[in-house]
């Protein structure tokens, strides 16, 4: 493979991935592009997604119409980490994807922490 920012941040997460998979807790998994953040919920038995949020959905689309932003990602992360709570899930293992911890990724792993997410 090149070495190229996509395959650094792709081999970044390989290695996060086998660190949080020996430790079978719930992975929130964090993916973002240019235009939108997601976040997802993976049971680390089956790997299904138990809760997902992001900037497409069309609801949080109207509120705010440019999803990139970082007062998007804020909102994001409550929303995962309410919605994880009702689904009795509060202890998680922060999968960035490879993603540096600055920016949008930060913004969305504090505001979930904030309301009560630990990891």
């Amino acid at each position: 493979m090149r070495n190229t920012v996509k395959s650094a941040r792709l081999r970044r997460a390989k290695a996060t991935r086998i660190k949080i998979s020996n430790s079978s807790r719930y992975r929130l998994l964090i993916h973002r592009s240019n235009k939108h953040i997601y976040a997802q919920v993976l049971d680390p038995s089956s790997k299904t997604v138990i809760v997902s949020a992001s900037t497409a959905e069309a609801e949080i689309k109207k509120q705010y119409p440019n999803g990139g932003s970082i007062e998007a990602a804020k909102y994001i992360g409550k929303l995962i980490a309410e919605k994880s709570l009702k689904s009795k899930i509060d202890e998680v293992a922060f999968d960035r994807s490879g993603f540096k911890y600055h920016g949008r990724i930060k913004a969305l792993a504090e505001a979930a922490r904030s309301q009560g997410i630990k990891f």
